[in-house]
């Protein structure tokens, strides 16, 4: 369904003020997460000096999710979907974009530090749970579960 009504490209700077609202206003990261995401900023030299790439409306260039990815050590640095967008599968389009991308660098595996309440995300698309990452107080408060999402050649 998703693929239906939407594109992945690669963020450009311009992209910055409405990746920046998408995160902030995540419902995923109210009540006890708030401070995470409290004054945090998407800026245009972030896009520009990483791999961000956005999943758009294909009618009105509408953000609905995006993610980052880190390809020295591989790592997802940012993955966020709209709240008006989830359940549509657009998380689970990044995470195949996230793949191809991995697979074309030549990297095997990319490693997941996870918002606590997305780690049942991260395992329903074949994440593998390692470890945890302890918590780093003022920055970040609680401990989350770190995965890997293997990248492979015929799996995805």
């Amino acid at each position: 369904m998703a693929s239906r009504i939407t594109s992945i490209r690669r963020a450009a700077a311009r992209d910055a003020k409405r990746l920046t609202r998408l995160v902030r206003n995540s419902r995923a990261y109210q009540g006890p997460y708030a401070s995470m995401v409290a004054g945090y900023r998407v800026g245009p030299d972030y896009i520009e000096a990483h791999r961000v790439f956005v999943a758009v409306d294909a009618v009105d260039d509408r953000p609905l999710g995006f993610y980052s990815l880190v390809l020295e050590p591989p790592e997802l640095d940012l993955m966020f979907v709209a709240d008006s967008a989830q359940g549509l599968g657009i998380g689970r389009l990044l995470v195949s974009h996230l793949r191809e991308q991995a697979r074309e660098a030549g990297i095997t595996g990319v490693r997941v530090v996870a918002h606590p309440p997305a780690e049942g995300f991260y395992l329903s698309v074949g994440g593998e749970r390692t470890g945890t990452e302890r918590a780093n107080p003022p920055a970040v408060m609680w401990d989350r579960p770190e995965l890997v999402l293997r990248v492979g050649h015929s799996e995805d």
